[in-house]
């Protein structure tokens, strides 16, 4: 007796091939997971070595806030970026940066374990908890990254430091955090801040203007340098200060 097929095979040959099928598919998805650390590990390389080279049109912090300003509805929202190389800048404000926020810049790889052990040290005596991030990780988060203080967004900031400081020279990361830095509600960089806070380029800054940029440096939204008070006074004092007792602009000669 001949056997009639129907519906085109046996049903168990259909369901054993379809069941493969869907094993195969698996597999390929599960390599693609597999492979995705893998692929972002190497474009972050990729991004590192191309900005060692290339100047950033724009940072990520900067798109971060002009996104916002735009969900917000905020149409006076200026972003004012110009691109200066460090011997278009007046050395002041890279070493009043340095004086002010890491003054460990060109001895540390990255993280200023001192800093964060003193820090650490201070919370648990009930002291306020502060920063110690240097102008590396500070620049890591600025160039790539977003703002906020989640544990995913400081891993990153981590990995990030870890690639600049192996890739870029101390000079690069240091050009790199006074261009990209903001110093005011959308102005961001030497040269737009010097525009904006005192009518001159950059190159032309003097130590005294310098010193007061970098005061407004950990909040740029409360602090101003254009009206400065009592504190980025007293703060721009104590800068020009450091800026003495860590050797002047010869310190920059030690990157």
């Amino acid at each position: 007796m001949e056997s009639v097929l129907y519906g085109g095979g046996w049903p168990g040959v259909q369901a054993g091939g379809a069941a493969m099928s869907r094993r195969r598919g698996r597999r390929r998805w599960l390599r693609r997971l597999l492979m995705l650390p893998v692929v972002l590990v190497l474009l972050s390389v990729l991004q590192v070595v191309v900005l060692r080279f290339v100047d950033p049109p724009v940072s990520m912090v900067m798109v971060e806030h002009r996104l916002r300003a735009l969900m917000d509805g905020d149409d006076s929202f200026r972003l004012q970026y110009h691109w200066r190389d460090l011997d278009q800048i007046a050395p002041s404000l890279p070493l009043a940066a340095i004086a002010a926020e890491d003054q460990r810049f060109a001895a540390h790889r990255g993280f200023d374990l001192e800093a964060i052990e003193k820090a650490r040290e201070q919370h648990a005596r009930g002291g306020r908890l502060r920063g110690a991030s240097t102008i590396s990780q500070q620049t890591a988060k600025n160039v790539f990254l977003w703002s906020g203080r989640s544990w995913v967004r400081k891993g990153l900031e981590a990995w990030y430091t870890v690639l600049i400081e192996l890739a870029w020279p101390k000079q690069r990361i240091l050009e790199m955090y006074v261009n990209v830095a903001e110093f005011g509600p959308g102005v961001y960089g030497a040269q737009a801040a010097a525009r904006e806070f005192f009518g001159k380029d950059a190159d032309a800054l003097t130590a005294a203007e310098s010193a007061r940029l970098a005061a407004v440096l950990p909040s740029p939204r409360r602090y101003s340098a254009a009206n400065p008070g009592p504190y980025v006074q007293r703060r721009t004092g104590q800068i020009q200060r450091q800026m003495r007792q860590i050797g002047g602009e010869a310190y920059l000669d030690k990157l």
